[in-house]
């Protein structure tokens, strides 16, 4: 087990947003989170990370509580976090959004490159001179989380990746994170539940702060009752 939540309860100011969710994630798993709007899905993601540290529960990274630390801390490692709101650097050219990357101490062979990144994703090969405020959205989205990955963390938390991306853009998306699966373990907190079911090999539901469902994506695809009950708008 890579990652474990164990009854995390998380506020927002006397919000009580997240009530007791338990969840893990298995060394090369991409587990998704599903849930509507408001559910507390990036709640759970900035809990992980430290941005907005749980009140009580636990939650361990290779068996170490990580509760208490600082965001950096947590970064260093090994958790990669990737935003919701795509947050690169719009003077600097894509290149040079990779290149500031702070990396963490690895193998050579393990470990990510500029080269190694525009390999695994072409289209920023051809960007890698424009500036962060000249890309789309979707191009946006590709470089935050390569530059996510420059760090060379051993699990990528990635929220809401398909979030105001066009259909076509969503498949690509969809094509590149099945490429970076093949290198890290991924916890995909998503609403869009075609596109994370599509890459998961396990899935929990989150509705009102409260995990409602957990299993296998298979049951999770098919079970029209689970989905009507929990993610039906």
């Amino acid at each position: 087990m890579l990652l474990e939540l164990k009854e995390i309860h998380t506020f927002y100011g006397k919000s009580y947003i997240l009530q007791g969710i338990s969840l893990n994630v298995n060394q090369d798993e991409v587990v998704c989170l599903l849930g509507r709007n408001g559910a507390g899905k990036t709640t759970t993601i900035k809990s992980i990370i430290g941005i907005i540290p749980p009140k009580l529960g636990s939650i361990k990274f290779k068996g170490e509580e990580i509760v208490r630390k600082e965001p950096y801390e947590i970064a260093r490692l090994g958790i990669g976090y990737v935003p919701e709101d795509r947050r690169v650097f719009p003077d600097l050219t894509v290149k040079e959004n990779l290149e500031v990357m702070p990396q963490r101490n690895v193998s050579k062979q393990e470990g990510w490159s500029v080269e190694k990144i525009f390999h695994l994703f072409p289209v920023l090969e051809k960007l890698q001179n424009s500036k962060g405020m000249e890309l789309s959205g979707g191009e946006q989205q590709m470089l935050t989380i390569a530059r996510t990955l420059m760090g060379n963390p051993e699990i990528l938390l990635l929220d809401e990746p398909s979030e105001g991306l066009a259909p076509l853009i969503v498949k690509e998306l969809e094509k590149l994170i099945r490429r970076i699966k093949d290198h890290t373990t991924i916890l995909l907190v998503e609403q869009n539940s075609r596109f994370a079911t599509a890459l998961s090999d396990r899935g929990y539901i989150i509705e009102k702060g409260k995990i409602g469902y957990e299993g296998s994506i298979t049951e999770l695809r098919e079970n029209k009752e689970i989905k009507e009950r929990y993610l039906a708008v």
